[in-house]
């Protein structure tokens, strides 16, 4: 039943599904009144509302609708964590935050309430077209208040009869190829839209572009913690959710080895609440290597401009991890129940590190088997401290190879 939605939970499938059913009538009778599609795009919506993560991965798709249509303004909303990172991507006109409490953290989010009077007042700017990269029932809500004549999304986790076209979610393609997808199919339907080229199974690396004075907080806030010019190393230890940590302790027994390869000083990084994961991973770490911990104390673009800096970043499937890729840095990355083809880091360097077994990876990160819960799972547990460090000296030898032009040793 519902077989059209990828949601694992079988209650909330046939809830969502219920909702669809529900939907179609209603959308039916509403698009009797909806505005024609004018000649010209003039006015575009594009909501990227999720984590970190699912906006870095969606920079290569959002440049892809400002080359598509060049005319037009481009307003993005994204949640309130993003305002920053997506105040410097190129090509949007205006940022607009939302804080849905299906996405916020602790406890916070905006009432339905607010929410929904929020997107009534898009319907003032008369947007021409609307593109949701989140394939969610509740968000394409949102978007068609805005009552924008074309709205393109995935109806995978419902909100179908929402939208006018649906494009089918593919889950064996990265999630920048899906989103990709989405523009590909505003340039088909959309008057006057030039050819959008379609990107292979995993579009091309997508690069934050920094303003001088985040690289220049970058630098005078490690020479507050007294760097003077070292080389840097850079490890986040924490996974965001419990069922991605991998062991703290063979984070920090990692990155010691890691920067003595490298000759460097680790830099620590994450968020205000990973503060007992960090020292866990301290602890494990060589006492006569300089160490500059970061941890919740510094905004996101600073971050990304010292991670610019670091010969390597050492990390789980993160948030952190696709803004390393987003500004260069080669990236060593421990993946457990996460899919890689679907959420790997973007970037010219990188090495995923993972184990194969029947059950991995699972995806299944909101709501995990049962059997996974309360201790670091098999996926995961299975990846040895000397399996990471390996993966490192072989990006290293990959990244030094590309630099001298040379082909690196096997």
């Amino acid at each position: 039943m519902f077989d059209h939605l990828q949601i694992y939970d079988a209650r909330e499938r046939i809830a969502v599904g219920v909702a669809d059913t529900a939907l179609r009538g209603v959308a039916a009778i509403a698009s009797l009144g909806r505005r024609e599609v004018p000649p010209t795009i003039r006015r575009i919506l594009l909501l990227r509302i999720e984590r970190i993560g699912d906006l870095l991965m969606t920079l290569g798709p959002i440049g892809a609708v400002r080359d598509a249509f060049p005319g037009a303004e481009i307003d993005l909303v994204v949640g309130s964590w993003n305002a920053s990172i997506a105040s410097v991507i190129p090509g949007v006109d205006r940022v607009e935050t939302i804080d849905a409490p299906w996405l916020a953290r602790g406890g916070a989010g905006a009432t339905w309430a607010a929410m929904l009077a929020q997107a009534r007042g898009w319907r003032a700017r008369r947007y021409d077209l609307a593109i949701n990269f989140e394939g969610d029932i509740r968000s394409h809500a949102l978007m068609a208040r805005s009552g924008a004549p074309l709205r393109i999304g995935f109806d995978h986790a419902g909100g179908g009869p929402l939208l006018t076209h649906v494009v089918p979610f593919d889950p064996s393609r990265h999630t920048s190829a899906n989103a990709q997808a989405l523009v590909e199919c505003a340039v088909r339907v959309a008057p006057a839209a030039p050819m959008v080229t379609p990107p292979g199974d995993v579009p091309a690396p997508q690069r934050l572009h920094l303003a001088a004075m985040h690289t220049e907080a970058a630098r005078l806030r490690l020479e507050h913690e007294g760097w003077r010019g070292e080389r840097l190393v850079a490890m986040h230890a924490s996974g965001g959710r419990a069922v991605k940590q991998w062991h703290p302790d063979r984070f920090g027994s990692a990155i010691s080895m890691i920067a003595a390869d490298h000759g460097a000083t680790i830099v620590l990084t994450g968020a205000p609440g990973d503060r007992a994961l960090v020292d866990a991973a301290r602890a494990a770490i060589d006492p006569d290597r300089t160490v500059i911990d970061l941890t919740g104390d510094v905004d996101l673009l600073t971050l990304a401009a010292v991670l610019a800096r670091c010969e390597v970043y050492l990390t789980g499937d993160t948030g952190p991890m696709h803004l390393a890729a987003a500004v260069g840095t080669p990236i060593v990355a421990v993946f457990g129940p996460s899919m890689p083809w679907r959420y790997g880091p973007l970037a010219p360097h990188v090495r995923v590190v993972r184990i194969d077994l029947p059950c991995a990876p699972c995806n299944q990160i909101r709501l995990p088997p049962e059997r996974c819960r309360g201790h670091v799972p098999d996926c995961l547990d299975g990846i040895g401290v000397q399996l990471v460090v390996n993966a490192a000296r072989d990006l290293a030898r990959d990244v030094t190879a590309a630099r001298t032009g040379e082909e690196p040793p096997r």
